[in-house]
């Protein structure tokens, strides 16, 4: 007889990134070391409620097989791309940014492309017209709240001065 799987409900972008802030407890753009470890107990106590029986109870074992499968660079850490590919998302928009901005030439050409003002930063107005061509390229659907949404999350993510915009060097991050 086969264990049952955990099947998580998608999260949304603000709750993605609740997650992700509470692991990444120093902000470095990292789950590793002890947050790791925190990240690993509480996902398997997570199974252990949802009655997933594992079969192998030895957690170094384990915390090997999910960083095997889910540390895609190998690096020992989790980014949030790797964390995405974890958690559901209900729109993965992260992933489909970094697919859209691959390069630094195509950062920066972006960045020219979406700070209409030349203000030498992204507003809350500009960012949103960046998502909306984001997502229609990827063919996402959206509406009105789950733009703003999108965009406030972005701002809650990357805008560490709390300004309420994004300077070259936090959209760089």
């Amino acid at each position: 007889q086969q264990a049952p799987h955990l099947h998580l409900a998608e999260l949304t972008a603000s709750q993605f990134l609740d997650v992700w802030r509470h692991f990444d407890a120093d902000g470095n753009g990292y789950i590793e070391g002890k947050e790791l470890e925190n990240f690993f107990q509480e996902l398997e106590s997570a199974r252990k409620g949802a009655g997933v029986d594992s079969k192998n109870d030895n957690l170094g074992d384990k915390m090997k097989e999910f960083m095997h499968k889910y540390d895609k660079n190998a690096d020992g850490k989790i980014e949030m791309a790797e964390l995405a590919q974890i958690l559901p998302t209900e729109e993965n928009f992260l992933l489909c940014f970094r697919q859209h901005v691959g390069s630094s030439s195509e950062f920066m050409e972006a960045w020219r492309r979406y700070d209409t003002d030349r203000s030498g930063y992204i507003e809350a107005n500009e960012l949103k017209g960046f998502l909306s061509d984001l997502l229609k390229k990827a063919n996402r659907p959206y509406d009105e709240p789950k733009l703003q949404e999108y965009t406030q999350t972005i701002l809650r993510m990357f805008d560490m001065n709390g300004d309420g915009k994004l300077g070259l060097s936090e959209m760089s991050r």
